[in-house]
């Protein structure tokens, strides 16, 4: 959410993810939650004082539309699926940076293979901008149900892994511009 922060009442009680520690945390139907980032279909709020991840399947609890998933041809190629991938990964974001997990550098790679019945599996290696980031668990399921929206990927490997470690050279240049780090 690039803008103006919005403050809302929660709709119903949702589970938030509070960051960085990882914790679930069950918030109040009716708790005052200002709206901090609206990104990649999940968003981070602030309730009393504590900043929490809300995912996307969630969205109404916030006044908001549950975003559509990615659109595949049923014929679509590898390099489409791949594509597809790669789309899907852009709207993975860190809840505390409003910078996707492609300009972070987190994404080392991002394979297809090929299953027995015809479909893919996406074998993918990522890393954390800090090892001991409790939030690591959360970005990686976000990850892999991202990637198992896509038609014909039947299944995602995520692999967590920090070597090489993360260093802020691995950003993109929009990402460091974005944040300020040039």
């Amino acid at each position: 959410m690039h803008g103006p922060q919005e403050t809302v009442a929660l709709t119903r009680d949702v589970i938030g993810t509070l960051i960085p520690a990882g914790t679930k945390v069950e918030l109040p139907e009716g708790a005052s939650a200002t709206v901090t980032q609206a990104l990649g279909g999940s968003f981070t709020v602030i309730v009393q004082g504590h900043m929490f991840r809300i995912e996307g399947k969630d969205a109404d609890a916030l006044g908001r539309e549950i975003a559509a998933g990615p659109q595949v041809a049923a014929d679509a190629s590898d390099a489409e699926l791949e594509k597809a991938v790669w789309d899907q990964l852009h709207t993975c974001f860190d809840p505390e940076i409003p910078v996707d997990i492609v300009e972070l550098g987190l994404v080392y790679e991002s394979k297809l293979e090929p299953l027995p019945d015809g479909n893919r599996k996406a074998v993918i290696r990522m890393t954390l901008t800090a090892p001991g980031c409790g939030m690591g668990d959360i970005l990686v399921a976000d990850v892999r149900d991202k990637v198992l929206q896509i038609p014909k990927i039947a299944e995602a490997d995520v692999q967590l892994v920090f070597d090489p470690p993360w260093t802020r050279d691995m950003m993109s240049e929009a990402a460091r511009l974005q944040v300020g780090m040039y």
